[in-house]
């Protein structure tokens, strides 16, 4: 049974996600762990090698441009991971919720592959990191940057990288207990409560209500604007931007700015 989209948008909005035992398993399950881990915007660490592939333009950077695709890599089986918890069903829901403009990802590619990328959810002012993959050394580390510097420059407070792993530890991630990042994730989504609630009925993303999704998709990236760092990738005159000669010299000041 297809899982429902407000219920699984509401399921994000309390802290829960789903998760399945294996990529065949026919239903998913709800996961609210007791330690979570975040990885605070100002705390991405960037260590000398990432920054030389991303100031060198190692790998062409683009957003939503294949979505399906990275879900289709992130859940294949690779050596050191012979499991995957994405099933056909979280599978088509997030297609669905990329549909919606609510999911969205952030692909790598070299000689026209696509070699690593991620995916996640949008809402308010918080990104629900899903997964990544890499098929090419730093490639999902290059991806997880230019994730980081545009919640940065849209204004987003919040990425959820759901469990602690050595990978994401290494950028930066550390690991918060279940209360602590509610009350991150309600200052994240306060203002899309607000103003998610003058288009549904009753109040969306309260305890106990729905999200109406179909009513509400417009509003529910309220506080943030996923789409900024395209206007400044599109439009980089000195006037507007640091005059960075390449797009990667461009991501590394939004990283590294600090006003």
């Amino acid at each position: 049974m297809p899982i429902d989209i407000d219920l699984l948008l509401n399921a994000y909005a309390h802290g829960i996600f789903p998760m399945a035992d294996s990529r065949e398993d026919q239903q998913a399950f709800w996961v609210e762990p007791q330690q979570r881990a975040i990885l605070p915007l100002d705390q991405f660490h960037i260590s000398k090698s990432l920054a030389k592939a991303i100031r060198q333009d190692r790998f062409v950077v683009s957003v939503d441009r294949d979505f399906a695709g990275v879900i289709r890599l992130c859940a294949e089986s690779v050596d050191g991971r012979r499991e995957t918890w994405i099933n056909g069903e979280i599978e088509t829901a997030f297609l669905h919720l990329h549909r919606l403009g609510l999911a969205h990802s952030v692909e790598c590619w070299r000689d026209g592959q696509m070699v690593g990328g991620l995916y996640g959810l949008a809402l308010g002012r918080a990104f629900f990191g899903e997964s990544m993959f890499s098929r090419a050394t730093d490639a999902s580390k290059v991806a997880m940057a230019w994730l980081v510097a545009r919640m940065k420059f849209g204004g987003f407070s919040l990425l959820d990288c759901q469990f602690m792993t050595g990978h994401l530890q290494s950028l930066g991630a550390t690991e918060i207990s279940q209360q602590l990042y509610l009350e991150y994730l309600d200052d994240a989504l306060a203002e899309l409560r607000r103003q998610v609630s003058t288009v549904a009925s009753p109040s969306p993303l309260s305890s106990g209500s729905s999200v109406g999704a179909g009513a509400a998709t417009g509003a529910l990236s309220a506080g943030a604007d996923w789409g900024a760092l395209d206007r400044l990738l599109d439009d980089p005159s000195p006037g507007s931007s640091t005059g960075a000669s390449s797009p990667g010299k461009l991501i590394l000041h939004c990283l590294t700015q600090t006003s």
